[in-house]
């Protein structure tokens, strides 16, 4: 899967987020750190999201189909 990253430069800081996925932001002194950070906030929700949703899921048997779209 594929994601951009918006970084910026604040003072002594790149501040950084995922466009398609709300909550994914972060922080780091250098371009490497906010995008490493990124990275490992990214898995993060994407993990916690998954988590959420197999709670949430109908009982019984589903269908699970994985896919890619372009944009």
């Amino acid at each position: 899967m594929q994601y951009t990253a918006v970084i910026q430069k604040s003072k002594n800081w790149y501040i950084g987020w995922v466009e398609e996925v709300p909550g994914v932001n972060s922080q780091g002194k250098t371009l490497k750190e906010v995008k490493e950070n990124l990275k490992e906030a990214l898995a993060m929700i994407l993990e916690e999201n998954r988590a959420i949703v197999a709670k949430e899921r109908p009982k019984g048997r589903v269908l699970r189909h994985r896919f890619a779209i372009a944009v």
